[in-house]
């Protein structure tokens, strides 16, 4: 099954990545302030990108039926960041999650994509979310809270061993 929705926010168009994203996904995935709080190491080139978005989303899209959508930013056309839904495997829970450089932080985008996001959860029959957030990353915090995330408790990923990691949940 193969994910065809599109989401539309007053700001962004958001819709199931493809091949063609390999560039933009670079982008979120070596630049060091995006990428800080997210247990990625730097991708090392193109073709390290290109089989991470095989492997994660678009496998993700044919497996669960949804996942990350990329958020392409209206007024030019370039894709900015991504927010959207991943099966954690590894805790058994959808998570919400949501990156974008660094230009376009602190512009209200990620509770802006989330909050599409949670209505589009709302039709796949899931009963909650999770955010699964680095106790550093204050602003991704406040992000779960403005979209009705509350703290539950606390978590280890394998991706993220230095710390315990905080899991915020809410009902949908």
């Amino acid at each position: 099954m193969a994910m065809d929705a599109v989401l539309e926010t007053p700001r962004l168009l958001m819709r199931a990545f493809t091949l063609d994203d390999v560039d933009a996904m670079y982008q979120l995935m070596t630049v060091p302030e995006v990428i800080r709080y997210v247990g990625n190491k730097p991708a090392q080139s193109k073709q390290d990108v290109l089989d991470y978005l095989q492997q994660h989303p678009l496998r993700d899209y044919q497996v669960y039926g949804y996942g990350r959508f990329a958020c392409v930013w209206k007024e030019t056309g370039q894709v900015i960041g991504f927010s959207g839904i991943k099966y954690l495997e590894e805790i058994q829970e959808a998570e919400l999650g949501y990156r974008f450089l660094p230009e376009f932080w602190r512009k209200g985008l990620a509770t802006e994509a989330g909050q599409a996001v949670i209505e589009f959860a709302q039709g796949l029959g899931l009963e909650r979310l999770v955010a699964v957030i680095h106790p550093q990353n204050e602003g991704s915090q406040q992000v779960a809270l403005r979209l009705g995330f509350t703290l539950e408790s606390k978590t280890k990923l394998s991706l993220i061993e230095e710390c315990d990691l905080l899991l915020f949940s809410r009902a949908i």
